[in-house]
């Protein structure tokens, strides 16, 4: 059975409490713990000892997008907690300063491939030199972000086959041109289509597409028919 399940802060724009209430009535055995925003990254530290989240199969969470390098240390501080519990921790690559102190988490550390609103790791020649520096890191491959970079989907099944080795947890939405995320269409399912969805067996799948608790369902499975994985 394939993992699959949401994005906290696709169900709950930065209220994982709320989030994690609205998953408790589906059954779905995957979260990621949202964090973009840099100040709600305190709060979902301080309550993660408290956290039910023994009935989930996977879990992880999304360090903040954006911070200074001043503010890193501190970040790097608190997402300890999570790799103290053994919680992987998705980032994008423009966030990271000091290489060394991701290095620490080792292959907790998953590299997500970015939109075209940023400068770097939106394909493979770019995302090489940060998986150099960080050698036992994962990767998270975004899917509506290869997409909306390059909509005949190249960059995404280079992306998908060139890291297969690395690939541990896959997002999955559709972006728009404002880089925002919404649920797929049509155009995303045959976009999906293209890719060998073969390669994400057994790979978890977080869904960041924002929809009401009760179009989860129907979500989930119109993202496995378009990867082909029901």
């Amino acid at each position: 059975m394939q993992l699959i399940g949401f994005s906290t802060g696709a169900l709950a724009k930065g209220d994982f409490r709320k989030a994690l209430q609205i998953i408790q009535d589906n059954d779905i055995d995957v979260v990621e713990l949202s964090c973009l925003r840099l100040n709600e990254l305190g709060p979902l530290m301080e309550a993660l000892p408290d956290l039910d989240l023994q009935r989930f199969r996977y879990v992880s969470i999304h360090a903040p997008g954006g911070f200074s390098a001043e503010e890193e240390k501190t970040v790097l501080q608190e997402l300890q907690k999570a790799v103290l519990k053994k919680i992987p921790v998705v980032v994008h690559p423009d966030s990271i300063f000091d290489f060394d102190g991701w290095k620490k988490m080792g292959k907790f550390v998953l590299l997500e491939n970015m939109d075209r609103r940023k400068p770097v790791g939106r394909s493979v020649p770019e995302l090489e030199p940060f998986f150099d520096r960080l050698p036992e890191a994962g990767f998270c491959l975004d899917l509506g972000h290869a997409r909306q970079f390059d909509p005949s989907m190249t960059i995404a099944v280079s992306l998908s086959e060139d890291f297969k080795d690395r690939l541990r947890q896959l997002h999955v939405s559709e972006v728009n041109s404002f880089s925002r995320h919404e649920r797929l269409s049509w155009l995303s399912w045959f976009a999906l289509r293209r890719i060998n969805g073969q390669l994400f067996k057994g790979v978890p799948i977080v869904l960041e597409s924002p929809v009401e608790p009760k179009d989860i369902d129907a979500e989930i499975s119109f993202a496995l028919d378009a990867l082909k994985l029901t």
